[in-house]
């Protein structure tokens, strides 16, 4: 059985304002990207969502995934377990507890391990992700970020 491998990025205009995510799914031979932009919305937010649509993606469970990101917030929410302390806690204080909730459904699914890499480097598919998000972001299709409260 093979490893599924996500890059993920998000984008946001402003910050708030116009974003988008962008992932790019590696499984055997196969790659799949997947792309979205919304109206006012930050960074962070696009960054979890990137996240949040690849795993919704799948269509089994208990696979072993691996999640290149440059995302910092997502990274240590997760692998540090901030977000299992938010979550007893009813994430009281926390951003964006409508896409953790959200995270978390997914992230239950499957054996997760999350990567950091340092974006705008040399990391072929990290820029490719922050092409998605930020084509995304700038289109003309964007959706409205519901969740989004700030």
């Amino acid at each position: 059985m093979s490893e599924l491998i996500i890059y993920t990025d998000g984008s946001a205009r402003g910050n708030p304002g116009n974003g988008g995510y962008g992932a790019v799914l590696h499984y055997g031979g196969a790659i799949k990207e997947i792309s979205q932009g919304f109206k006012h919305t930050t960074n962070n937010r696009m960054e979890l969502m990137a996240v949040i649509e690849a795993l919704k993606l799948l269509k089994r469970e208990n696979l072993d995934i691996t999640i290149y990101t440059d995302s910092s917030y997502v990274v240590n929410s997760v692998e540090k377990k901030w977000v299992f302390g938010w979550v007893k806690k009813g994430f009281e204080g926390k951003k964006n507890p409508d896409l953790w909730k959200q995270f978390l459904i997914e992230y239950k699914k499957h054996k997760i391990k999350f990567v950091w890499v340092k974006g705008h480097a040399d990391n072929k598919w990290n820029n490719r992700c922050d092409v998605l998000a930020t084509q995304a972001a700038d289109g003309g299709n964007l959706l409205e970020d519901v969740g989004y409260t700030g």
